[in-house]
């Protein structure tokens, strides 16, 4: 079960990242077409920004994407990197999750949390491998353990 996860997680990362990319031009688009300034800054810098950001966005998303489905398609635990690189995607889906609540609205809201489930069970399902020796031996398991 864990591979179709990893595979599902990355393809919704990368929809995810085309997604910004096309809100964030928009966005820019609109800064752009209304020459306004907001607190003496200058309008092309806020477009500018705007482009900027979409793009690093969408880039970040594309990255965690491909590590997420990496991961499904070699069925390979993650590395260091993809570890800390998934777990901080999660953090910012969880802070997105509970910002667009009151922003954009409750299907925003189930769309952040469903991405964050995904990231979640990815993380969970490829942890780290336990080491040969570090197991508890001669099945002496948690209920053997409190029986004694």
């Amino acid at each position: 079960m864990r591979r179709p996860v990893a595979i599902v997680t990355g393809l919704v990362l990368f929809g995810e990242a085309v997604g910004i990319v096309l809100i964030n031009a928009v966005l820019a688009t609109v800064a752009e077409n209304q020459n306004m300034s907001l607190a003496g800054l200058d309008p092309d810098a806020m477009s500018t920004g705007t482009w900027v950001m979409g793009g690093v966005f969408g880039l970040l998303l594309v990255l965690c994407g491909l590590i997420a489905l990496l991961a499904g398609v070699r069925d390979r635990a993650l590395g260091r990197f993809g570890r800390i690189t998934l777990i901080g995607c999660s953090v910012v889906h969880g802070v997105l999750g509970a910002v667009t609540v009151g922003l954009v609205g409750w299907g925003a809201f189930a769309f952040m949390m469903l991405v964050l489930a995904l990231l979640v069970l990815t993380l969970l399902a490829y942890g780290p491998e336990p080491r040969a020796g570090e197991g508890v031996a001669d099945g002496a398991g948690p209920a053997e353990a409190r029986a004694v």
